[in-house]
């Protein structure tokens, strides 16, 4: 046998490959359109031409009209309307609301009077100012109180800081428990003799008296407990007569009558008793013209007669 015959391939030579055909260049567009236009005219096909859609503007741009007031509302309402399943002026769950409710300023409430209140008041003539002797008459009849009322007076004043004392004549006959302290305090004909021990119950909370009335020695004390006798109304004053040297004196006058009138402090309006509603109508005349004589008539603006339980009146302040 012969040797055998090998073939050495090289790896240089290498199978022929076919060339990778490279993609025509594409025709320009202008080219395209024409061939595709010719095209069609040959095969008969019509050209279906396609709206172009509007962009859609956001919903809050539709809905929410620009600060400068350019969107009409017709328009505004009319984008609405050709929203379907939307009622008009309605929000998405997820969009924010833009409008915040205004609170309402708290008005002047109507009072709800009672029936007996509406019974009494029906034939009374609100806008009416009444003469004094009237005026009275008037209040005992509408009166509707099973006990003997008090007849107030309601005064409205230039000013606040009005106050001071008034004794009236013909008082109502309710009797006070006045408190005194100082050196003539058990001869002064108080009910209640002020001591250490009374000034401890004071600063305790118990209150069995209606007015205090101290000589100036014993203010110091009485300070300790100002914070429970002050929103009482019950602090010894000057001003009022209830610090004195002369605590018999002071007693008396007030267990006779003598009654302090003030506004209230942030009103410029007096809240006051002038006798019981049983008394006859020249005792109760002569207490309204002591107290409007001791406030000053140039300082009374408004005086308005009530009973306890009933409507009130306006009184004719010429008729004084």
């Amino acid at each position: 046998m012969g040797k055998t015959r090998t073939k050495l391939i090289d790896d240089s030579v290498a199978e022929e490959k076919k060339p990778i055909s490279q993609p025509k260049p594409k025709a320009p567009k202008k080219e395209q359109d024409s061939l595709v236009a010719k095209l069609r005219e040959e095969l008969g096909i019509e050209e279906k031409r396609e709206a172009k859609s509007e962009p859609v503007k956001a919903i809050d741009e539709v809905e929410r009209a620009p600060e400068d007031g350019n969107m009409e509302d017709s328009g505004a309402q009319q984008i609405h309307s050709e929203r379907p399943g939307r009622a008009s002026g309605a929000l998405r769950p997820d969009e924010p609301t833009t409008t915040t409710k205004r609170k309402q300023k708290p008005g002047k409430q109507t009072k709800v009077r009672s029936k007996k209140y509406q019974e009494a008041s029906k034939d009374l003539d609100k806008s009416k100012s009444y003469p004094l002797t009237e005026a009275l008459e008037t209040i005992k009849k509408l009166s509707y109180s099973k006990f003997n009322g008090t007849l107030e007076a309601h005064i409205n004043t230039a000013s606040t800081g009005i106050r001071g004392l008034v004794s009236l004549p013909f008082a109502s006959g309710k009797k006070i428990r006045i408190l005194a302290f100082g050196k003539e305090a058990d001869a002064s004909g108080a009910d209640l003799t002020g001591s250490d021990e009374i000034l401890s119950q004071i600063e305790k909370g118990k209150i069995d008296f209606d007015l205090v009335i101290t000589t100036p020695e014993w203010m110091p004390k009485l300070a300790k407990v100002a914070k429970v006798l002050g929103p009482r109304g019950l602090m010894p004053n000057p001003k009022n007569g209830t610090i004195t040297d002369d605590l018999k004196k002071a007693a008396e006058g007030f267990q006779g009558g003598k009654t302090e009138y003030k506004t209230e402090p942030k009103a410029p309006i007096i809240h006051l008793g002038l006798g019981k509603l049983n008394q006859p109508n020249e005792e109760l005349e002569a207490n309204i013209k002591t107290l409007l004589q001791t406030i000053g008539k140039t300082r009374v603006k408004k005086v308005t007669l009530s009973p306890t339980m009933g409507p009130s009146v306006k009184l004719d302040l010429n008729s004084i």
